[in-house]
């Protein structure tokens, strides 16, 4: 078999939906190699809303084209490589990530997943044969023209089903809801059950789930089921439309990323997903309100993290962890003024030692994350050395005489340092 050639890069963003294109537009801004991969359209779910009001900056509104489209620019302005092509396989662990496609494997410093989501189907007989272009259609702003006259079914009582399918009643000749509680009991807000039922083009269907699907090439008649009475009652439409929620593009990342019993990346409000240096944004992740803004929140802070992320790490490897001095790595807080009080005397020792100690001071609080990295959990007023890139010794005894013979037992010319 014909080995898979490899890239570098600094970051790597799954999936191309709002969440994606924000954190590789703050990555490519920030002048880290980016690749976002997409496996199928730029943009994502949003490209299929018709019109968007509520995005800010747009009062006139949008389309969810227009808008991805401009997002999409932006990133190539910034320099960001796009890929279109499906994610097989990743691994997570380690310093250097994987993200393996049919024909590369990508290697990076930090993953930004944000595959997003996919609509759920009802998983109803003979349902596949007529998905999208042949019957059984997900967006109704995008399909409500083409059903002008004609008469369709939604599926679903939730705030969605019940908003999109007053939007097709605009178009439509007949809009039929088929919905699962008792009589006049929905998902949806109440606003939008009142004016749903009060719309003389739609009538509604009780106590009802698909059993199957049937037409010929073309979805033609829906049979529905009674779950209290267990009857089947076929209903003809030229059209179906389901809006039964949704389900996050997770597979591959089954027991490498922390997820929820709906099989939601579940992370902080830092978008860390636990495993250092990936993170997770937008619809893929836990999270209540699932909209184009919030998505871009979450890509704008998985942007920076991924940035801050790899500062740290050249900062940890290459400055705190250098391997051509002993080390001395002292940890304070701007907040307590003994530690403060000790940053000119931890000056004063390493100039003593004429070349020999490199001295880092990291701020407890801002080098939180620093301070994690060293393994394990630091006071103000503690002392790391190192020696050879490692830490060699840990101490909370920061006077300037233990601090001198700790460093003379580690250097090669000791030197005395005036009390």
């Amino acid at each position: 078999m014909r080995e898979k050639k490899r890239e570098q890069y600094d970051v790597v963003v799954i999936g191309g939906g709002p969440a994606g294109l924000t954190a590789a537009i703050y990555c490519g801004r920030a002048h880290l190699s980016t690749l976002l991969i997409e496996k199928s359209l730029i943009g994502g779910l949003a490209t299929y809303t018709n019109e968007i009001e509520n995005y800010p900056g747009f009062p006139e509104g949008t389309t969810g084209l227009g808008l991805m489209e401009l997002f999409h620019k932006q990133a190539k302005k910034f320099g960001v490589t796009f890929k279109l092509t499906d994610v097989k396989t990743v691994n997570l662990e380690g310093e250097t990530k994987e993200v393996e496609t049919f024909r590369t494997i990508y290697e990076a410093k930090t993953v930004i997943v944000a595959s997003g989501g996919r609509p759920r189907i009802t998983k109803a007989k003979d349902e596949e044969k007529y998905l999208f272009d042949k019957g059984i259609s997900f967006c109704a702003t995008c399909d409500a023209a083409a059903n002008t006259g004609k008469t369709v079914m939604v599926i679903g009582s939730g705030d969605a089903a019940i908003e999109e399918g007053t939007f097709l009643s605009k178009f439509a000749k007949e809009v039929i809801v088929s919905v699962i509680h008792d009589e006049g009991k929905m998902d949806c807000n109440e606003i939008a059950r009142d004016a749903a039922l009060a719309n003389p083009k739609m009538t509604f269907i009780w106590n009802t789930v698909v059993e199957s699907f049937e037409g010929e090439g073309h979805l033609s008649r829906v049979n529905l089921k009674n779950l209290k009475t267990g009857d089947i009652i076929p209903v003809d439409v030229d059209n179906c439309f389901e809006f039964i929620g949704y389900e996050p593009n997770t597979e591959i990342f089954v027991d490498k990323l922390p997820m929820s019993q709906r099989n939601y990346i579940i992370t902080n409000e830092h978008m860390e997903t636990g495993i250092p240096g990936v993170f997770a944004c937008g619809d893929v992740r836990e999270k209540e309100l699932k909209q184009v803004a919030t998505a871009v929140g979450d890509g704008a802070i998985a942007g920076v993290g991924a940035e801050k992320y790899i500062a740290e790490t050249e900062m940890f490897e290459n400055q705190l962890m250098q391997k051509e001095k002993v080390g001395l790595i002292y940890v304070y807080s701007a907040i307590d003024a003994p530690s403060r009080e000790l940053l000119p005397m931890m000056q004063e020792i390493e100039n003593a030692f004429q070349g020999q100690v490199k001295l880092n001071v990291i701020d407890q609080y801002k080098g939180k994350s620093l301070c994690e990295r060293l393994g394990c959990d630091v006071e103000p007023m503690t002392v790391f050395y190192t020696k050879g890139g490692e830490v060699v010794e840990t101490s909370t005894r920061c006077d300037k005489k233990s601090v001198a013979e700790a460093l003379n037992k580690l250097v090669a010319t000791p030197v005395e340092v005036a009390l």
